[in-house]
């Protein structure tokens, strides 16, 4: 298994960064994961971060050295993930559940899987054209749909950063699993925040990303060309972009022959250091409160399946 990859996330015209990028990988899989915290509620960047530790710490634990039902992996990991923001208001006593968007995709078999909740998306491509885009959890794109908004309004209507599905929420979030698709040498994957794709029509992306000059030249240049755009008041903004197999070797293409059946790697994508990223009050959460929420979901998962 071969891939390029290169992830990045900014924080745009914004005090805070609230998304979060990760990936992982072992040697006959890998794990991509994008969360973007929502900025109108408390410690949004929290419920990211949890989404990136406690799905790429699953996919180590499980990915020796593949998925066994990669549909059953997403779908129980995502709720568990949902259950532990929860668990983490809980603990901490927050008036407010810290709440997030999330889109995973999986790269196993030369099979791309992707599951996501809310509005960031995941694309793909092949030889410059788009062959998938995931379909937005959004108050515009269901008005789209029911034929009561035209795609030109789209762009500039009131609504358009509304979702209706997020983890976190008071009800239990819609978890949309796309069909499997087979990759090909070459095949593009992009998983992206509605700060970036806001600002690009997919056309656009799909020509930045169609250089040939690889991910590593191709992601950073798309994020630079939203925040030109998007201006000082932009939202964060953030991408992980993926080449498969490809035949040129890049700084950033990772092989996987050598790695032993047991062996996985993850790495967190780092955020712009900002001192206002987590504010100084005393609900502060802490890695040790994200551990802390993770244990008990992992406990009250193992004491629900005692006889």
């Amino acid at each position: 298994m071969k891939f390029t990859i290169h992830q990045s996330s900014r924080s745009g015209g914004r005090p805070v960064n609230q998304d979060r990028v990760a990936y992982s990988y072992s040697k006959n899989a890998v794990l991509l994961v994008l969360a973007d915290g929502m900025g109108g509620h408390h410690h949004g960047e929290v419920a990211a971060q949890l989404a990136v530790k406690m799905l790429t710490g699953a996919f180590q634990r499980a990915a020796k050295p593949d998925l066994d039902d990669v549909t059953v992996f997403l779908q129980t990991e995502i709720v568990k993930l949902h259950e532990a923001i929860h668990q983490l208001a809980e603990n901490r006593g927050l008036d407010e559940t810290p709440k997030t968007t999330l889109v995973v995709g999986i790269l196993q078999n030369n099979t791309l899987y992707c599951a996501h909740v809310g509005d960031s998306r995941l694309y793909h491509f092949r030889h410059g054209k788009r062959l998938f885009r995931t379909e937005d959890h959004s108050i515009v794109q269901m008005m789209l749909k029911q034929g009561k908004l035209d795609a030109a309004s789209v762009i500039h209507h009131p609504d358009r950063h509304k979702i209706y599905n997020c983890l976190g929420s008071e009800l239990p979030p819609t978890i949309e699993i796309a069909p499997p698709r087979l990759l090909q040498a070459g095949d593009q994957i992009l998983l992206c925040s509605d700060g970036l794709w806001s600002q690009l029509s997919d056309e656009r992306i799909q020509d930045i990303l169609h250089t040939g000059l690889g991910v590593a030249h191709s992601v950073p240049s798309l994020l630079d060309t939203a925040e030109k755009l998007g201006g000082k008041n932009m939202d964060n903004l953030s991408a992980v972009g993926v080449q498969w197999e490809s035949k040129s070797e890049q700084s950033l293409t990772i092989s996987t022959l050598e790695m032993s059946l047991a062996q996985s790697h993850t790495i967190l994508g780092l955020t712009e250091p900002d001192e206002h990223s987590i504010p100084a009050t005393a609900a502060d959460l802490d890695e040790e409160d994200i551990e802390r929420a993770i244990a008990e979901i992992n406990a009250a998962i193992k004491r629900s399946k005692l006889p």
